[in-house]
């Protein structure tokens, strides 16, 4: 009986979370670890059918450097790094959409529909969604910075009562282009700006964003982060993670989260309950 009251009381702590983000767009971010282990790939897409099914309208935009980087390697293309993003040749861009639009878009998608969810997995190429240009094409190549987001094509999918599980290739204006691969961090922010998103969760292999001590920095504003960034606090991979999180917030987004990717459910630990896991970043 006791094990049973504790479910209760776990249940009644999520219910404001419940009522306070239904109907609300969050956008999360689907990367790292939590990506890699088959179990926590299920703990994940429990996750997400969960808060869809309580009535919020959860936007899943994953990325997927490691299995790419595999693939480059097993078919023996070179590829390198440049203050940590990919530079994207024309083969490795057909290489990259391969694996993301082609691989990991619909293992995600059948991984939440095989949990009881509705999901579709688009590119940023369909209905050119995602429209991009050169982030700097001679350092570079095919690596490109988002310029639209066709967010009514998305709010028809999640109208439709469907999860979007998007891949980050995006489109490019000139007829015959390859297109363009974009930084998940990236894709997830504007998509969420687009979408006029609550939240945007980013799911990492670190606890969150941490001091100098390795202690979690449990809350913080955009003054504090930048000033973390400028002292050397916050540096290397973490960087742009936070730089996201701030594009999304000077965009409209409410709130950003940087969170452990590797903890079961950390999600729902996140977002429905009054503690969270992670690192909330606000105006």
């Amino acid at each position: 009986m006791k094990d049973k009251i504790e479910v209760v009381k776990t249940l009644l702590e999520a219910l404001p979370y419940i009522k306070k983000f239904r109907d609300e767009k969050i956008v999360i971010k689907y990367g790292g670890s939590a990506q890699t282990s088959e179990d926590l790939k299920q703990k994940f897409a429990q996750d997400i059918v969960l808060l869809h099914t309580v009535g919020m309208k959860p936007i899943v935009v994953h990325g997927g450097g490691k299995s790419i980087t595999d693939m480059l390697n097993n078919l023996g293309v070179d590829t390198k790094f440049v203050d940590g993003q990919r530079v994207t040749t024309k083969e490795v861009m057909k290489i990259a959409e391969m694996v993301l639009s082609g691989s990991i878009n619909k293992e995600i998608v059948s991984l939440l529909n095989n949990q009881g969810g509705k999901a579709i997995g688009i590119s940023g190429k369909d209905a050119n969604f995602l429209e991009a240009i050169p982030k700097d094409f001679e350092n570079f190549g095919y690596t490109g910075i988002i310029q639209n987001v066709n967010a009514e094509m998305a709010c028809n999918i999640i109208d439709d009562g469907f999860v979007p599980v998007i891949a980050p290739i995006a489109a490019s204006a000139n007829i015959g282009h390859p297109g363009f691969n974009i930084n998940a961090d990236l894709a997830a922010s504007q998509v969420a700006i687009a979408l006029q998103a609550r939240k945007v969760v980013f799911l990492t292999d670190t606890p969150g964003v941490l001091d100098q001590n390795m202690e979690l920095i449990s809350t913080m504003d955009i003054d504090k982060t930048n000033a973390l960034k400028r002292d050397g606090t916050i540096n290397g991979g973490m960087v742009p993670k936070v730089d996201a999180c701030i594009e999304a917030l000077r965009g409209g987004v409410k709130k950003a989260h940087i969170i452990d990717g590797r903890v079961e459910h950390s999600i729902l630990l996140e977002i429905l309950t009054s503690s969270g896991i992670g690192t909330c970043i606000e105006l």
